[in-house]
């Protein structure tokens, strides 16, 4: 584990500021870690209860069917505001094209900002520097980027945690007024998938003692050793956090598009994309989009979602879902809204129907 992260724990930076941070098995806020819902089981829409949500879909995957989708969607996004993406390692195949965003922010949001935090591991983004030089070479270069944490952190409180009281997030986060999750739809090596829930929880927790928080127990040396379902619902906390300092100033939209069972922060080395490419959905309601998401995957044949499922499920990744619901952050029922036939209200499988085989972009 890197020493400069195990100082901070030890120095007790956390202590005071979560619960349950000194052991993984001890009670975090007073609940029974037995008693969470099983990140492996998927339910189905006829079994969720409450009310719907509403999620917007388009098939055209392109800068206009980007802008489309966010438009339906933006009505609460005003003043000074931050666009969070992943911005990728070096070379990342799937990220986002830059050129889509670049179009809906010249169009939708010439005043707003890409913002990013450093990483937790080592590589190319993990100080501001070489986070700095990865952004060029990655083509972000048409509106300023801000690299939140890069002069320090601050927290957020996390209402309701099981785990956490506090969660530590880029310093200048709480700069903005407005926040709008573009995120590219992928697996992910800890999460199963990583969908808005991960692009905020992961991405806007800073890069020594937020991530830490999230990904490692204190005092031992496995960086990565909180997995599965603790993984889940530290991360969703993370998110909470951040979507609650919005108060409602936040939207969603997710790119299902170059889907390895990778995330982008594998780079060059991410697994080669097996999943078709589906489609861009929009929501006002985090968990309506990453669940009608995940609802699409697992409507799709056997041959076309067999290894993003494996990944899924394999990492307990339906608890982000679960506790998000659980959290209050959301709605697992929705009404997904067909902006390519006139509005026409259409289930995930419909969604799925006629999906071509995945081809890299030449």
């Amino acid at each position: 584990m890197n020493k400069l992260i195990r100082r901070a724990f030890l120095l007790g930076l956390c202590g005071g500021m979560m619960a349950g941070c000194n052991s993984k098995k001890a009670e975090p806020n007073g609940s029974d870690p037995a008693s969470n819902t099983d990140g492996r089981k998927y339910v189905n829409y006829d079994e969720r209860t409450g009310d719907e949500a509403v999620v917007y879909f388009t098939r055209n995957l392109s800068a206009e069917g980007l802008i489309a989708a966010y438009e339906k969607v933006n009505q609460n996004i005003e003043g000074k505001v931050a666009v969070k993406l992943h911005t990728g390692e070096k070379n990342g195949p799937n990220i986002l094209p830059r050129e889509w965003v670049k179009a809906l922010m010249e169009k939708d949001l010439k005043d707003a900002t890409i913002v990013e935090t450093n990483t937790y591991y080592e590589g190319d983004r993990y100080t501001t520097d070489q986070h700095r030089e990865t952004l060029k070479v990655n083509g972000w270069t048409f509106c300023p980027v801000d690299i939140m944490d890069a002069e320090g952190t601050t927290m957020l409180p996390v209402k309701g945690g099981k785990w956490f009281k506090e969660m530590s997030v880029g310093k200048t986060l709480t700069d903005y007024n407005s926040l709008v999750a573009l995120t590219h739809f992928k697996g992910h090596t800890q999460g199963g998938f990583g969908g808005s829930n991960k692009n905020i929880g992961i991405g806007c927790a800073d890069g020594r003692i937020g991530k830490a928080m999230i990904h490692t127990t204190p005092g031992q040396p496995d960086q990565w050793d909180i997995k599965e379902e603790e993984f889940m619902e530290r991360m969703t906390e993370s998110t909470k956090a951040t979507i609650d300092f919005f108060a409602g100033h936040v939207t969603y939209v997710n790119v299902m598009r170059n889907m390895s069972v990778s995330c982008d922060c594998e780079g060059v080395a991410a697994a080669p994309v097996v999943t078709p490419n589906v489609g861009i959905l929009s929501s006002t309601d985090i968990l309506a989009v990453d669940q009608a998401c995940i609802d699409i995957i697992f409507a799709m044949t056997e041959e076309e979602h067999h290894d993003m499922l494996e990944r899924i499920i394999s990492r307990h990744g339906l608890r982000q879902l679960s506790y998000m619901k659980e959290l209050g952050m959301g709605h697992d029922r929705y009404k997904l809204i067909d902006l390519d036939n006139d509005g026409k209200v259409i289930t995930a499988a419909e969604a799925a129907e006629g999906l071509k085989p995945f081809v890299a972009e030449k």
